[in-house]
C-alpha cells in the first residue's frame, strides 16, 4: 500500500472544514456545561471528566460522520493503523486541562484537525468560553503588520529559554497565556504576534492551530525551520513556530544559532 504521503496532498472538502469546527463546536458546548454542573466539586473532578466526557464525544461523532477514517486523540487508544489510513483526524478534546479546571479562565480550547499525507488540511480551535471557534470553513482575516515592539506569547509557569531570547533579539513583549490552541489562536487574531514553543508537545497540541494559522497565511513550522509533519509513528512533536511571514528570517536567526 503507499505512504500516505505519496503523490498530491488530497484537498479537504468543504463538509470537511465544516465538520471540524461543528465538532469543536459541540465539544465546547459540553465543556461549558460540564463546568456549570460540576463547579463545585473540585478542580480535580472538573478536569478529569472535561477530558474523558469531551473525547467520548468527539469520537463517538467522528464515528458517525467519518467511519472510514482513523483517529488520533490524546485521550484515546492509539491504533497503529492510522499510519496507513489516508486520513487522519487529530483532536485534543480538551487543551489546556488545567485553564479549564481553574474558572473563570478562559484560556483553554477544543482541537480537531484532519489530516492527510501528514498535513492539516482541515481544522477548527473552538475557545468556548470566549464564544469563539476559529476555522478552515471560515479563516479569518490576515492579522495586521504585528505594532514595534512585537509580542511574544509564553507560559505563564515555564517561559521556554527559545521565547526569552527570540523576545530579546526583538525587542519584544512577553504575553503570558495558557493552552497551545489560545496561544496560536492569539496570533492569527493578531493580539499577540510570535508563539515559539520547545518546551514538548505531542501531535494534538498543534495540528487543529497550525490548520488554521495556516489557512490565513501565518508561518508554521519546527522552531528551526523545519516542516511539522502529522501523523507520524511517534505523536511527539516537541516544538513549534507560529509567527507572520516577514518575522521568520529574523526568528530563525535566534533560533538556530542559539539552539543549534
Amino acid at each position: 500500500m503507499p505512504s500516505p504521503d505519496a503523490g498530491a496532498i488530497p484537498i479537504a472538502s468543504a463538509d470537511d472544514h465544516a465538520l471540524a469546527a461543528r465538532l469543536a463546536d459541540e465539544a465546547g458546548a459540553l465543556l461549558l456545561a460540564l463546568r456549570e454542573e460540576l463547579q463545585y466539586e473540585g478542580s480535580a473532578t472538573l478536569k478529569r471528566e472535561g477530558d474523558r466526557r469531551a473525547h467520548d464525544l468527539l469520537v463517538a461523532r467522528l464515528a458517525e460522520e467519518r467511519p472510514d477514517d482513523a483517529v488520533l486523540s490524546e485521550e484515546g487508544r492509539d491504533d497503529a493503523e492510522r499510519l496507513t489510513s489516508a486520513r487522519t483526524w487529530i483532536v485534543d478534546p480538551l487543551d489546556g486541562t488545567r485553564e479549564f479546571g481553574e474558572p473563570p479562565r478562559v484560556d483553554w480550547a477544543v482541537h480537531v484537525a484532519l489530516v492527510a499525507a501528514n498535513r492539516p488540511i482541515a481544522g477548527a480551535v473552538a475557545l468556548p468560553a470566549q464564544g469563539i471557534t476559529l476555522s478552515t470553513a471560515n479563516p479569518s482575516p490576515t492579522p495586521p503588520l504585528p505594532p514595534t515592539p512585537p509580542r511574544v506569547i509564553v507560559s505563564r509557569s515555564r517561559p521556554p529559554m527559545v521565547a526569552l531570547a527570540i523576545a530579546e533579539a526583538l525587542g519584544a513583549e512577553l504575553v503570558e497565556m495558557g493552552s497551545a490552541g489560545a496561544k496560536v489562536a492569539a496570533v492569527v487574531q493578531g493580539v499577540a504576534d510570535i508563539y515559539p514553543h520547545a518546551g514538548g508537545q505531542y501531535e494534538w497540541d498543534s495540528c487543529a492551530p497550525v490548520a488554521v494559522a495556516s489557512a490565513v497565511g501565518l508561518h508554521c513550522s519546527r522552531i528551526d525551520g523545519a516542516p511539522l509533519r502529522y501523523n507520524q509513528p511517534d505523536p511527539w512533536l516537541p516544538d513549534l513556530l507560529v509567527c507572520p511571514p516577514h518575522l521568520v528570517d529574523e526568528i530563525l536567526a535566534v533560533t538556530r544559532s542559539a539552539f543549534y
